[in-house]
């Protein structure tokens, strides 16, 4: 896990400081290789001008693959949140990584296809980095779910998806297509608006109610999200205490262009590395104590996103 320091112990600290872009929604980004930029507070009007203010920086987790940064933790204390409240999220480089995404055992819904392993398939796991939760039931929230060529629910207009392209890229955007994916698409899975666009919370995180029902009716809840930053790298988060309006925050806070609620309530955030090839020692980078390191290594409950090491743009997915 990352600590709550400039320069993480445990790994090597990454500070490259990287502004934040204004992208329009859907815009192309490029496939950077930039090491993500630290988290780092900003003054209120009244703070003393001297000294500086602290920032987070990230650690890698991956460096038993021999490769330049591909995954990267970071633990942070949202601004303008609570004291005691921790954020905790996950930096992918896209350009060397494989998305996949894979159905459980009953999410995202009832369906007569393949849900396929429901687990981490074992063609993958020497190549495995990172796992994490997808997005709600297909009961509580139509979207689209698409992968390994198989549809299994449309794809719904104007929702926010994330999309990985067969030219090796990964998107998040406001689908504007069809209920079919198309040609270029591997994988595509949607889930609620926007949460995030042009690195500004959407108008519509003000309505806490449309961003799914929560346990015992309580605003605030545990709460995951998936955003894309300046570089077209993916950054998930997660956090407990969270309203639409403050996870929205936090995606901006990381430097998210675009961003995507994925689940919520406390049965369900989960971001998940793993210390070796094989699996070998998976660790719980969410302190979330509903959840278990090897949670994807057996047959899950609902629909996750496994990231391996790429053999090459475009590759399918380990099945």
């Amino acid at each position: 896990m990352a600590l709550l320091v400039a320069a993480a112990v445990g790994g090597i600290s990454i500070m490259a400081l990287a502004a934040p872009s204004s992208l329009a929604a859907g815009a192309p980004v490029g496939r950077g290789v930039a090491t993500p930029a630290p988290v780092c507070p900003t003054r209120t009007a009244t703070a003393p001008k001297k000294g500086t203010a602290a920032c987070v920086g990230w650690s890698v987790r991956d460096a038993w693959a021999g490769h330049a940064p591909v995954v990267a933790l970071l633990d942070f204390h949202p601004q303008g949140q609570p004291a005691g409240v921790i954020a905790y999220a996950g930096w992918i480089r896209t350009a060397a990584t494989v998305l996949g995404l894979y159905p459980g055992y009953e999410g995202p819904g009832i369906t007569n296809r393949s849900r396929g392993p429901e687990s981490v398939p074992s063609t993958g796991i020497s190549r495995l980095l990172a796992t994490f939760n997808s997005g709600f039931y297909e009961q509580d929230a139509a979207a689209g779910f698409y992968t390994n060529h198989t549809l299994y629910f449309p794809m719904v207009k104007g929702l926010a998806t994330v999309v990985r392209y067969t030219n090796g890229t990964v998107g998040i955007t406001q689908w504007e297509g069809g209920p079919n994916p198309g040609p270029t698409v591997l994988m595509a899975r949607q889930n609620l608006p926007l949460l995030v666009n042009n690195s500004v919370p959407t108008s519509g995180t003000g309505n806490n109610l449309a961003w799914g029902l929560t346990l015992y009716g309580a605003p605030a809840v545990w709460r995951s999200a998936l955003g894309i930053d300046r570089n077209g790298n993916l950054i998930y988060a997660a956090a407990p205490a969270q309203t639409a309006a403050s996870m929205a925050s936090i995606m901006v806070q990381l430097h998210c262009v675009r961003a995507m609620e994925l689940d919520i309530n406390p049965e369900w955030p989960i971001f998940v590395t793993y210390a070796g090839p094989g699996a070998k020692n998976p660790s719980l980078d969410v302190a979330n104590p509903n959840q278990i390191p090897n949670r994807f290594l057996y047959s899950s409950t609902k629909d996750f996103f496994a990231v391996f090491l790429s053999r090459g743009p475009g590759q399918a997915q380990p099945w």
